[in-house]
């Protein structure tokens, strides 16, 4: 049955994005090839940038905002001797000086930011400001002050130190700019540096060999054989408890009502602490929401519902 015929995508797809496209547009052509409306995608990567962008479908779009909260891994290649506006090498340059450092300065600088730091984000981010996106600020040439925020580095490892360019793996929490990270790490030498080029390779637990491209996808959707391409959304909360519901407890679970443990098919040897979170399939097995245990009322409210 092919989306002609009415079949609705619920789930994920980990979209390899491509250069040259923003995350906006990827989301809009998977419109035209897919046939459906309800798309979002689950944090943006600079046009320039390759790589992970999971997508989600159908219901699964409440997902994009959780999603985004991912850690994620880089692979950027930084230029030093060169500081731009966009703090990468799209942008107008700002500086050029000479680099006059050593590979032992390079590695300690880059090493220097592992743990994490206060990071400026940068003038040229969809980061909104009063209802509008940094970005608009900064092409009418205004440069407003921008409140630091902390960003997690669990890990840098460097690939390959060739002066002036150095290539690197980083991991890191959301929020984080590696645009930002390489201008830092050449202010850090003296000598100024712009991001070259950036490659995302991990949201969550989406890798880049797994990733599919749009022409792909077209292909897939032709030939209907896109499902195994397809992540279905309680997948992304294997790490909690999984239930059904007793057969009288059904119209409860579809109206988004709380739960009592006696209303779920629990093992009676399980306890929940506080928050606890536990996915809730129907009678018939289907997934519909993940829901929070309120310790002090002794039941399950809904967290994120996966109805339609």
């Amino acid at each position: 049955m092919g989306n002609g015929g009415g079949t609705v995508i619920n789930g994920i797809m980990n979209i390899y994005k491509e250069a040259g496209f923003t995350s906006h547009d990827v989301v809009a052509k998977l419109r035209g090839i897919v046939k459906q409306k309800k798309i979002g995608h689950t944090g943006t990567l600079d046009p320039d940038a390759v790589g992970v962008l999971p997508v989600c479908f159908g219901n699964a779009t409440k997902l994009c905002d959780l999603m985004t909260d991912k850690s994620k891994e880089y692979e950027a290649c930084m230029k030093l001797g060169v500081t731009t506006d966009t703090q990468d090498l799209s942008g107008r340059i700002l500086t050029e000086s000479d680099v006059n450092v050593s590979v032992t300065d390079v590695e300690a600088a880059i090493m220097s930011f592992v743990g994490g730091y206060e990071q400026i984000p940068p003038m040229y981010s969809a980061l909104k400001v009063n209802g509008k996106k940094l970005y608009e600020l900064a092409r009418e040439g205004k440069e407003i002050e921008r409140q630091s925020r902390h960003v997690d580095i669990p890990s840098i490892r460097i690939l390959e130190i060739s002066l002036p360019e150095v290539r690197f793996v980083v991991s890191c929490s959301k929020g984080t700019y590696i645009r930002a990270l390489c201008a830092d790490i050449g202010e850090k030498l003296g000598c100024g540096a712009a991001m070259a080029s950036l490659v995302r390779t991990r949201v969550g637990s989406f890798k880049i060999e797994d990733a599919i491209t749009l022409s792909k996808v077209e292909e897939l959707m032709a030939s209907n054989a896109y499902e195994n391409y397809v992540m279905a959304p309680d997948s992304i909360f294997m790490e909690y408890a999984g239930t059904t519901v007793k057969p009288e407890a059904q119209s409860a679970l579809l109206n988004g009502n709380k739960l009592y443990p006696r209303q779920l098919v629990l093992d009676d040897h399980v306890s929940f602490k506080d928050h606890d979170m536990l996915r809730v399939y129907s009678c018939n097995g289907e997934f519909k929401a993940v829901y929070a245990f309120v310790k002090n009322e002794g039941v399950f409210k809904p967290f994120k519902m996966f109805l339609g």
